[in-house]
């Protein structure tokens, strides 16, 4: 789950990357609008990976990845 939402929230990232810099927004431009209803559930599932994502900044570093699984 956590490398499911770092991916999203890095695609999310790069999405607002090209926004910014070259003010393309590449859902909009697949989905046919920003505020079309596919756009949006985007847009609310990398939000949602994005809050899942804050987790990972408070998790203890100091298990193995053996105790993970």
């Amino acid at each position: 789950m956590d490398r499911f939402a770092l991916s999203l929230v890095i695609l999310g990232a790069l999405n607002w990357g090209a926004v910014g810099i070259f003010n393309f927004d590449a859902i909009a431009w697949i989905f046919n609008g920003s505020t079309a209803t596919v756009s949006r559930i985007i847009y609310s599932v990398v939000a949602l990976a994005g809050l899942w994502c804050i987790s990972l900044l408070f998790r203890d570093r100091s298990r193995s990845r053996i105790e993970d699984l």
